[in-house]
């Protein structure tokens, strides 16, 4: 079994697949630049018992992190818990994705495994929204180069900042807005944060699609996909296991 871990800047996905590829499960637990490498090393020993996970079957592991802070811990962790020296998505890494920036060594991990994830999956060209800390939209064109996109403020993120920089918005839950014209202060930030995303996304998606030159195969994931893509005008599949997907393949493919 593989041992697969996404360090992002909210939440650490830790996630078990069989050797065909298949998952076992995928777990959450808080990113905490403070916790210690033993602390870490306890939740994951507890989650792998949680889901039943034999800790002797998983004989290889991989992490991505976008949290330097919390990588080193994390990877004490998996080494303590399960013996085995994770791979470190980063420079050095084979991807099979010819990354067209400026400085390639500056995209976040987490793009570049959805980007890999998304290939083995669609027909480029790709557009692939990551909805999480960060809105992140990314492009693979029809040649299957990554070649950009670009990072928004997350739903959640958007959210926080509406009531803790206002004076008179309160804190409220992420729920289905009753309608787009809201009634009420509460009805109006949901619709807000919730059109207004969907509106974002379907304007973004059409202005790559224009620079693009063509139509492309669009696919959504992360956390708040699954609350904001139903209300998007465009077609978009939603692929919740898409990150532990990108490292699995890159996983193989550097281990063959």
């Amino acid at each position: 079994m593989i041992l697969a871990v996404d360090i992002g800047n909210s939440n650490i996905v830790i996630g078990v697949m069989k050797n065909d590829g298949k998952p076992l499960f995928n777990s959450r637990i808080k990113t905490d630049i403070f916790r210690t490498a033993d602390q870490y090393a306890i939740d994951l020993k507890n989650i792998l018992e949680l889901y039943g996970a034999d800790r002797s079957e998983i004989d290889g592991s991989i992490i991505s992190s976008v949290v330097p802070p919390v990588l080193n811990a994390v990877k004490y962790a998996v080494k303590t818990v399960t013996g085995v020296t994770p791979l470190i998505v980063g420079p050095g890494v084979k991807t099979g994705l010819n990354i067209l920036m400026d400085d390639p060594g500056q995209v976040g991990s987490d793009r570049i495994v959805t980007a890999v994830a998304a290939l083995t999956l669609y027909k480029p060209p790709i557009i692939i929204i990551d909805m999480g800390t960060a809105t992140t939209i990314e492009v693979v064109d029809k040649n299957k180069n990554y070649i950009g996109g670009c990072i928004c403020p997350g739903v959640k993120t958007s959210l926080d900042a509406l009531s803790s920089k206002t004076a008179q918005l309160p804190s409220i839950s992420l729920e289905k807005p009753k309608r787009v014209l809201g009634k009420n202060t509460v009805d109006c930030m949901r619709s807000g944060i919730i059109y207004g995303s969907a509106a974002m996304i379907d304007g973004l998606i059409n202005y790559f699609e224009e620079e693009l030159g063509s139509t492309s195969s669009r696919v959504a994931t992360g956390g708040f996909s699954a609350q904001i893509v139903p209300y998007c005008k465009n077609k978009i599949h939603i692929s919740e296991n898409l990150l532990m997907d990108g490292l699995y393949a890159i996983y193989r493919r550097n281990m063959r």
